[in-house]
């Protein structure tokens, strides 16, 4: 099981990390983890220019290295860019040299301020470790679109019910996430456009 809206005690157990921006403006952050890949990577960028929504995309090095042609996209489409180590690590199962190490390696393609660790799983002294050269991002609601059990409704409502002023919102740019993802994305676009919000980009 996942919270779908982080827990306020979970923030303040980590006061370091970024967990959401601004409450009194209307402005949602997405922010896009796991990619880029040509079978969905593009659609994503297709969808955000739809809206003019900026967003931020956590890219895995070893997908930059495959799809060099789509982190362009990515790039020249004015997204922001994070790192997300450059093999997919859990933190919490891997040594912290080895840990900074991956995301080090990945950040020699990319020179990014912004780290997002992958399964939000990250240890104190990882923290201590990045927190000097990267602003670790984490996340105020978490659609869901990786959960192959959960239906594309679900999703959509999951993220809509959940998000609010300063949000940052957390999608997936890949093939697992991806019979979710088509569907949400463009009715949440749609709804949060409706309501006034501004798509910025971390």
């Amino acid at each position: 099981m996942y919270p779908v809206k982080t827990p306020y005690l979970i923030k303040k157990l980590y006061p370091s990390l970024t967990w959401n921006l601004n409450r009194a403006e209307k402005t949602l952050y997405i922010t896009f983890d796991d990619g880029p890949i040509p079978e969905v990577t593009p659609f994503v960028l297709e969808e955000l220019k739809k809206y003019n929504a900026k967003a931020t995309f956590f890219c895995i090095g070893d997908n930059i290295r495959k799809h060099p042609e789509v982190f362009n996209q990515v790039v020249e489409g004015g997204h922001s860019i994070g790192n997300h180590t450059y093999n997919h690590l859990n933190g919490w199962q891997t040594p912290t040299a080895e840990y900074v190490k991956n995301i080090e390696k990945c950040n020699s393609l990319i020179n990014a301020q912004l780290f997002r660790p992958p399964y939000g799983k990250i240890r104190p002294t990882q923290i201590h470790n990045l927190k000097k050269n990267y602003k670790i991002i984490m996340w105020d609601v978490l659609s869901g679109d990786f959960d192959i059990n959960l239906s594309p409704q679900s999703c959509y409502e999951n993220v809509i019910k959940h998000a609010e002023n300063g949000s940052i919102i957390v999608f997936h740019d890949s093939l697992k996430a991806a019979p979710r993802l088509r569907y949400v994305l463009p009715k949440a676009l749609e709804h949060w456009s409706s309501k006034g919000f501004n798509f910025k980009a971390l």
